[in-house]
């Protein structure tokens, strides 16, 4: 038996299949049982969305991305149309939408980056969110995160060893500064309370310290 709704999920989207003979309000509830059952599998990401199959008006497209919002933590940032690249499209449109950038002040990244993923920006970056395990962060200037650093970080990445990593939990696998290295210890250390911690660079080597008002007061913007 054919099936009314089917999700395909690629890196960077989701395209929704929808049988074209089955009726909207059919649909419409077949969307969010779908999404409810997958909810766990999809995990909190943004992504954007394609329709293929029936046909939709613009009203109804917006009204399924509620649906779809309503019944899992996916947050879709926009709708595109089908198109024979999607993919291509869909990496471009994430890339603007999920970066508000001021290229004075830096970039804002609001979502997790998880395993594989790579954030690669030209100016400093706010993270709101984690960088889990596997995933990568490489800045030409400071990298912020509010939230748990699991991954890798690579901050000053054009040589420059005033940048620095701020994480609220940091237990990254490796932090780079300009061409200097610091990986975590082979052997986990016992685990503590969790603060705000600092990693910056200084006669050639790595130092991650408690982010207090000293601390503060020292950084080289």
């Amino acid at each position: 038996m054919k099936e009314k709704v089917v999700i395909k999920g690629t890196k960077s989207g989701i395209i929704l299949v929808l049988d074209e003979s089955a009726p909207y309000e059919e649909l419409k509830n077949g969307v969010a049982e779908k999404f409810k059952k997958s909810a766990d599998f999809l995990g909190e990401a943004e992504k954007a969305i394609a329709f293929q199959g029936k046909e939709l008006t613009d009203d109804q497209k917006i009204e399924l991305v509620s649906v779809i919002q309503e019944n899992c933590k996916l947050s879709i940032i926009c709708i595109l149309e089908e198109d024979s690249k999607l993919e291509e499209v869909f990496q471009k449109t994430m890339e603007q939408k999920l970066m508000e950038t001021d290229y004075n002040t830096g970039q804002f990244f609001k979502g997790n980056l998880r395993s594989g993923q790579v954030l690669d920006v030209e100016t400093s970056i706010i993270i709101i969110g984690d960088v889990k395990a596997g995933a990568r962060v490489i800045s030409k200037g400071n990298v912020i995160i509010l939230g748990a650093l699991r991954g890798n970080v690579y901050a000053g990445a054009d040589g420059n060893v005033d940048a620095f990593v701020v994480a609220l939990d940091m237990d990254p696998v490796q932090i780079r500064i300009a061409d200097t290295i610091a990986r975590s210890p082979d052997h986990p250390q016992k685990k503590k309370v969790k603060e705000t911690k600092i990693a910056y660079w200084d006669s050639g080597n790595i130092y991650i310290e408690p982010l207090d008002k000293d601390v503060m007061g020292e950084i080289r913007l």
